[in-house]
C-alpha cells in the first residue's frame, strides 16, 4: 500500500511543477550517452600571397554582376557565349596599367617582356610595335638631306600598301625615265602632263612620287596645251639634266630594284638564372592585340565553336580548326632551357621558321660548332627547321629544351679542365632572376 502511495505522489508532481520549473519526466530507459566530438584541428593561417590573392579575386566576384546559369537550349548558350565575348573585349580595351595592378595584387608574375619592339634600320632607334611607322616616317624624311631621290624611294615602297599598284607605279615612272634616256634629243618625252589619265591612276595617287620626280630633277611648269586655249601644268625635266643622263638610268635602275623598309623585330635576348618558374609566361598586351574586325572575328568563331560542339568532327577537322587557331598570334615568346638551367629567352614572329630559333640559339653560345638539338613540349625533337613556329604549336608563348650531342660533350667535358656554361660570358654577366 505504501508503494501503491509513492507512486501517486510522484506522479502528481511530475504534474504540478510551478512555473519556471522543469518537469521530471517518468523514468524511461536511458539514452546512449552521444559519442564525444573530436575537436578539429586548429587550421593553418593562410600567407599573405594568399590573403592577396583571395582579397582580389573576392573583389572581383563582388564587382561582376552575377548570371544565371545557361540552359540547355543552343540559342540560349550563344547568347551567353555573345555576353562573354563583350565582357572580353570590353576588358581588352583597358589601359595596360590597370593590367599590371591586377596582377601585383594576385601575386602574379611580372612579365619577362614588356611587349614588342622593333629597331628601325634608317636610325638604329628601337620602338614599340604601336611607334614603328611613325619612327620609320621620321628616319625617311631625315634622310632627305642625304639623299633625296632615296628616301622618296623609300617612301614609294614603304608606305603605299598595295604591292600590285606600287609595282604598276614604278614601271610606269621608269618607262619615263627611260624614254628620255634613250631618246634625249626628243622633247616630247622630257615633259609629263600631271593631268593625264595614266598619270593619275598609277602614279600620282601614291605617296613619294612627287617627290621622286622632284628629287631627279623635274619642275612643275605651267604650259599651253596645241589645240586648246587652257593651260596645263607639267612636269617638264631641267635642261642640265641632260648631261647626267647615266645618273637618271641609275636612278630608275634603284627604283625597280628597290624593297620596302620594314622595321626589324627585336629578338629581346635575355638569359635567365636557373628557375623552377620557366614555364610559366605572363604576356603583354602585345602579343595579343586584336583589331576591332580581328574580335569581330574571333566572336564569330567561337560562336561557330559552340554549335559544333556537339558535332562529330573527324581528326582532320579538329587540326583544321587548331591551325586556324595557331594563326590568330603574330608573335610568339620562346624560352630555351640549357641543361645547366640556365634559360636563353626571344621574341619571334609566330610565322618565322624553326631554323631561325637554331641560329638565335647557336648566336649565343661560347662555342657556336657544337651540335645539338631542340626539343618542345613534351619532348618532341624539333628536327623539321623549316616548320613555322605557329606550325609546331610554338605560340603564343613555349619552353624548350636543348640536348646536347652525348658523344660529342663528353669528349668536350674530357678534354675542358674545368666545366663551365656553354654561353657567350658577355650574355652570362647580364643573367636576370626570373621571377
Amino acid at each position: 500500500m505504501r508503494k501503491f502511495f509513492q507512486e501517486i505522489k510522484a506522479d502528481l508532481k511530475f504534474k504540478t511543477a510551478g512555473p519556471g520549473q522543469k518537469l521530471s519526466e517518468p523514468s524511461r530507459a536511458p539514452k546512449e550517452k552521444p559519442k564525444a566530438e573530436v575537436a578539429p584541428k586548429p587550421r593553418q593561417a593562410p600567407t599573405d600571397e594568399a590573403q592577396r590573392a583571395a582579397a582580389a579575386a573576392l573583389a572581383r566576384l563582388e564587382l561582376k554582376p552575377k548570371a544565371k546559369a545557361p540552359s540547355g537550349s543552343q540559342e540560349t548558350i550563344r547568347s551567353h557565349v555573345r555576353k562573354e565575348l563583350m565582357a572580353e573585349a570590353a576588358a581588352g580595351e583597358k589601359e595596360l596599367s590597370a593590367e599590371e595592378k591586377e596582377q601585383e595584387e594576385e601575386g602574379a608574375a611580372a612579365p619577362s617582356v614588356s611587349g614588342v619592339y622593333f629597331i628601325c634600320p634608317l636610325s638604329g632607334a628601337v620602338v614599340r610595335k604601336d611607334q614603328k611607322e611613325k619612327q620609320l616616317r621620321e628616319a625617311i624624311q631625315a634622310y632627305f638631306s642625304v639623299d633625296p631621290v632615296a628616301a622618296s624611294i623609300m617612301e614609294i615602297h614603304t608606305f603605299n600598301r598595295d604591292r600590285e599598284k606600287v609595282r604598276l607605279c614604278v614601271e610606269t615612272m621608269a618607262k619615263y625615265l627611260d624614254n628620255i634616256y634613250l631618246h634625249p634629243e626628243e622633247e616630247k618625252y622630257r615633259k609629263i602632263k600631271l593631268q593625264n589619265k595614266v598619270f593619275q591612276e598609277r602614279i600620282s595617287c601614291l605617296e613619294g612620287t612627287h617627290k621622286f620626280f622632284q628629287a631627279v630633277g623635274f619642275e612643275t611648269k605651267t604650259l599651253p596645251v596645241p589645240g586648246q586655249e587652257a593651260t596645263e601644268e607639267f612636269y617638264v625635266l631641267k635642261e642640265e639634266v641632260l648631261s647626267r643622263l647615266e645618273e637618271l638610268k641609275d636612278r630608275k635602275e634603284q627604283l625597280l630594284s628597290s624593297e620596302p623598309v620594314r622595321a626589324q623585330l627585336h629578338r629581346q635576348l635575355t638569359v635567365f638564372q636557373p628557375s623552377a618558374a620557366a614555364a610559366r609566361f605572363e604576356l603583354p598586351h602585345d602579343f595579343f592585340n586584336l583589331s576591332a574586325e580581328e574580335l569581330r572575328r574571333e566572336q564569330r568563331l567561337r560562336t561557330e565553336a559552340v554549335e559544333k560542339a556537339a558535332m562529330l568532327r573527324t581528326r582532320a577537322m579538329r587540326e583544321k580548326e587548331e591551325q586556324r587557331e595557331m594563326r590568330r598570334y603574330n608573335y610568339t615568346l620562346l624560352r630555351v632551357r640549357f641543361p645547366d638551367g640556365y634559360i636563353l629567352q626571344g621574341t619571334f614572329y609566330a610565322r618565322e621558321s624553326v631554323s631561325v630559333l637554331y641560329d638565335f640559339v647557336r648566336e649565343a653560345l661560347r662555342d657556336d660548332w657544337l651540335p645539338f638539338e631542340l626539343l618542345g613540349p613534351g619532348g618532341l625533337k624539333l628536327t623539321d627547321e623549316n616548320l613555322a613556329f605557329n606550325e609546331c604549336g610554338l605560340v603564343p608563348s613555349a619552353l624548350l629544351s636543348l640536348a646536347w650531342d652525348a658523344a660529342v660533350m663528353a669528349d668536350v667535358e674530357a678534354a675542358a679542365e674545368e666545366q663551365r656554361s656553354p654561353l657567350r660570358p658577355e650574355l652570362l654577366a647580364r643573367a636576370q632572376s626570373l621571377s
